[in-house]
């Protein structure tokens, strides 16, 4: 790995978080953590559009974080951004400007990709250990929940609830009573009722519960000795304790006690509301705290990316599994696709790594819409992409994925308007060619094929003795052509004098 330090943003719905952590065998020590209640749940409207005095707090907040990544390398970074940004309609406008305050990318993930993030965050933080793990996180705006066996989750959902918005919800204005805290706990057992069942039937040895409001719940209870026989983490008595000291005090602020956590007060009750239920519906005793979460998650996944474990790897291979991929097709496309954007760009430049695993990626899954229909299989093959679950992905990765997938062949007026100079018309035209001229699905021999870039597209040469040759590849070749003046776009198909025979 080339980097000593490598850092994580969580922009979550309560609080943005940053961790650098500090690399060592393989292990990382945090060395720096900065947090900031930012709220960004409280900013959304009902017509779920971001507001500008949270987007104006959120932007302050990042351009400080900013400061303490400077010199930081753009791949030892990774920013992730959760709930609110998931379902905020403004979320796209918000992002450019997120991004230059903070000087780095920021990806929005899917509740399960959360989730999965949470679970390595949170077992890494603890001792090892054979049995299963429950691992829960009352974040902002949802709540995650894994099962999962030593560092491997087995099952993962994410459900729209959290202690803003519960918060904001049930107790708009403060105050705490018991009709309140009933109609609170209801609609979060209903929440988890969707999952209970199979959650119970897989089973647990152990459940962990993770993040700023299990803390705070944990903290509570052990320093008011609420927790019975001095257990530690948090309890089933204690939080009933809690729970009835909450409505008795009518609001967080009138609660006396020890180690609550001035910052944690405007949204406390949304989270005390919410655990109570995960501990009646889930049937849990104890809940141990884990101070790993989706920051840690998130630093130990980029560790992984540098030594080439890549999560997003692993998904592919078992995307093609799942769905019944030709592997030997998805190879030869794979090929030819490299071979073509390696005439483009330096593939070996870390400027185009990524431009390379992404066509490396929709050559493998290419084809996946096949297992629902071959008729139009590069549009179920690209809504697959776009809304699977794909551990690993962030949102925008699915969106690039899926776009080279829908585009792999038929018209491309269909694809969202691009700039000429957009790097994903090379992608694009590498795995359209790659497909064409593996149409036969043998593995016969290609031509020696050159392309290069023109001002207003691109210019394939093949030998001049092929195309007559292969009257089916030369025709879709110049029907491909006409595709791309559809468009505006040059793709000139020229043949290659055979070089002359030396006496």
């Amino acid at each position: 790995m080339g980097y000593e330090q490598i850092a994580a943003v969580d922009l979550g719905s309560n609080s943005f978080r940053l961790q650098v952590g500090r690399v060592v065998d393989d292990q990382i020590y945090p060395l720096d953590t900065l947090k900031e209640p930012v709220r960004l749940a409280s900013g959304l409207t009902r017509e779920k559009l971001l507001d500008e005095v949270a987007q104006q707090r959120a932007l302050e907040t990042l351009f400080r974080f900013g400061e303490r990544l400077r010199g930081f390398q753009p791949d030892a970074v990774r920013v992730v951004a959760t709930n609110t940004l998931r379902v905020a309609k403004n979320a796209k406008a918000f992002i450019p400007k997120a991004e230059a305050a903070l000087g780095f990318p920021i990806e929005i993930i899917g509740g399960r990709e959360e989730a999965r993030l949470i679970y390595i965050g949170a077992v890494h933080a603890l001792p090892p250990a054979s049995h299963q793990r429950l691992v829960v996180d009352i974040g902002g705006g949802s709540t995650e929940f894994i099962i999962g066996k030593k560092h491997d989750p087995l099952v993962l959902e994410s459900l729209f609830m959290g202690c803003v918005s519960y918060t904001l919800r049930f107790f708009p204005d403060g105050k705490v009573d018991k009709k309140r805290f009933n109609e609170a706990e209801v609609a979060a057992a209903r929440e988890i009722q969707t999952i209970a069942q199979n959650y119970r039937r897989i089973g647990w040895s152990e459940a962990l519960a993770s993040s700023g409001t299990a803390r705070a719940i944990a903290d509570l209870l052990e320093c008011n000795e609420l927790n019975p026989d001095g257990l530690s983490g948090i309890t089933r008595v204690g939080l009933a304790k809690l729970r009835a000291l909450f409505i008795r005090a009518g609001s967080a602020a009138q609660l006396k006690l020890a180690a609550l956590p001035s910052d944690r007060l405007p949204v406390f009750a949304g989270g005390v509301a919410i655990m109570s239920a995960i501990f009646s519906e889930l049937g849990i005793e104890r809940m141990i705290y884990s101070e790993g979460a989706l920051r840690l998650g998130v630093l130990y996944d980029l560790l992984g990316r540098f030594h080439h474990h890549d999560m997003r790897d692993t998904t592919v291979q078992q995307f093609m599994r799942r769905y019944q991929v030709d592997p030997r097709q998805a190879e030869r496309v794979e090929r030819t696709a490299l071979t073509l954007l390696g005439q483009l760009v330096n593939v070996a430049s870390p400027e185009y790594e990524s431009d390379a695993r992404f066509l490396r990626w929709a050559a493998a899954l290419h084809e996946i819409g096949i297992s629902i229909a071959h008729g139009g299989f590069h549009k179920h093959g690209a809504y697959i992409a776009s809304f699977a679950d794909m551990p690993g992905f962030s949102k925008k990765d699915q969106e690039c994925l899926a776009l080279l997938i829908l585009a792999q062949r038929g018209k491309l007026e269909k694809l969202p308007l691009m700039a000429a100079s957009d790097p994903n018309w090379r992608l694009i035209l590498c795995l359209r060619l790659g497909a064409l001229l593996h149409r036969s699905r043998d593995d016969q021999a290609l031509p020696d094929f050159f392309v290069k870039p023109l001002d207003t597209g691109f210019q394939v040469e093949l030998p001049a003795d092929w195309l007559p040759a292969n009257p089916l590849s030369a025709a879709a070749l110049a029907d491909e052509a006409q595709i791309w003046k559809r468009i505006g776009s040059a793709l000139r198909i020229r043949r290659r004098p055979a070089l002359p025979v030396l006496a």
